[in-house]
C-alpha cells in the first residue's frame, strides 16, 4: 500500500486532530483483533471494513453535492 497517503503526513493538524486519529485506529485495530479471537472469518471482518468504508464514502457524496 505504498500509494497510501497518510493525513497527518501530508498536512499540519493540531493535536488534538491526531490524538483522535491514534485513538481511532487503535479503536479498529483493537476491534479486528478481538474479531479475530471470537473466530470470525478474515474475509467477514474485512468485508464489514470494506462496507464502512462504502457507507461512508456515499454518505460523504451525498452531503457534499
Amino acid at each position: 500500500m505504498s500509494n497510501v497517503t497518510r493525513l497527518r503526513h501530508a498536512i499540519p493538524m493540531g493535536q488534538n486532530i491526531n490524538a483522535a486519529v491514534s485513538a481511532l485506529d487503535k479503536a479498529i485495530a483493537d476491534a479486528v483483533d478481538a474479531a479475530k479471537e471470537a473466530g470470525l472469518p478474515q474475509g467477514l471482518i474485512v468485508g464489514l471494513l470494506h462496507d464502512h468504508d462504502h457507507a461512508h464514502a456515499k454518505t460523504h457524496h451525498m452531503v457534499t453535492k
